[in-house]
C-alpha cells in the first residue's frame, strides 16, 4: 500500500479526493490523514510520514511551496494536486521539491496511478504541464516576468483570474473554488484594477500572451 496525506484547505475537496482514491477497486492506496494549511500540514506529514503527499499549491500560510521548505530533505515524495494549470505554479512548484503536478480535473484512476508513479520515483505531469517544465528550463518562458505581474495579485484573484480568462462564468467559477459569486466579483473588481484592465476580453489577451490559461 502507498501512504498518502492530503494537503488541500477545502474540506469539501479533500472529502471528494478521499472518497474517489477508496472508491477504487482494490486501491493501493492508503490515506492516512488530512490537512488544511501550511502549518497542519508539516504537522500531519511529520506524524504519519507518508510515502506521498498530495498538496494543494494554493496553501493558506505560505503555499504548497513553503511545505516542502519547512520539510527540507523529508523522505516523502510531493504530488500537486491543483486548481491551477499555469506555467508559473507549475515550474515554482517543482522548483520547490514535487515529484509531479497535476490537476483537479483528474480522474480517481488516474490519480491512483499518479500517486503510485510518484511513491516509485517517476516523475508525473499531463503533457501539457510538463511542456511548461521542458519550456521554462529551456528559456522559453520568462518566469522571473510572469512572476512580477502575478505578485500583485493574492493568490485567490490569481485562481480567479485564470478561470475568468479562460471564459468561466462568474457561478462557475464560485462553483469550482467554492466560494460565493459575489465574492468572485469582488476578486474579479480588484484583478481588473491591480492589471489596470477594463474588461475580460482584455483580461483573456492579458493572460494568453503570458501563457497563463
Amino acid at each position: 500500500m502507498t501512504t498518502v496525506v492530503i494537503v488541500d484547505d477545502h474540506a469539501m475537496f479533500r472529502a471528494g479526493v478521499r472518497a474517489e482514491l477508496q472508491a477504487q477497486p482494490g486501491t493501493p492506496v492508503e490515506i492516512l490523514g488530512e490537512a488544511e494549511d501550511v502549518a497542519t500540514a508539516v504537522a500531519a506529514i511529520t506524524q504519519h510520514r507518508p510515502e506521498v503527499v498530495l498538496l494543494d499549491v494554493h496553501l493558506p500560510g505560505g503555499g504548497g511551496a513553503e511545505v516542502m521548505r519547512q520539510l527540507g530533505t523529508h523522505d516523502t515524495r510531493f504530488l500537486a494536486l491543483s486548481v491551477s494549470d499555469a506555467a508559473e505554479d507549475v515550474i515554482g512548484t517543482i522548483r520547490g521539491g514535487a515529484r509531479g503536478y497535476v490537476t483537479k480535473t483528474i480522474t480517481g484512476p488516474e490519480l491512483v496511478d499518479a500517486i503510485v508513479r510518484v511513491a516509485d520515483g517517476d516523475a508525473v505531469f499531463s503533457p501539457r504541464l510538463a511542456g511548461f517544465v521542458l519550456d521554462a528550463f529551456a528559456g522559453s518562458i520568462d518566469v522571473a516576468a510572469v512572476d512580477e505581474d502575478l505578485d500583485r495579485l493574492t493568490e485567490r484573484e490569481r485562481e480567479v483570474m485564470r478561470l475568468i480568462a479562460r471564459g468561466y462564468a462568474y457561478k462557475e467559477v464560485a462553483k469550482e473554488l467554492f466560494i460565493s459569486v459575489k465574492t468572485v466579483e469582488t476578486h474579479m473588481s480588484s484583478v481588473l484594477r491591480k492589471l489596470q484592465l477594463s474588461s475580460r476580453h482584455e483580461l483573456t489577451r492579458w493572460a494568453s500572451d503570458r501563457r497563463l490559461l
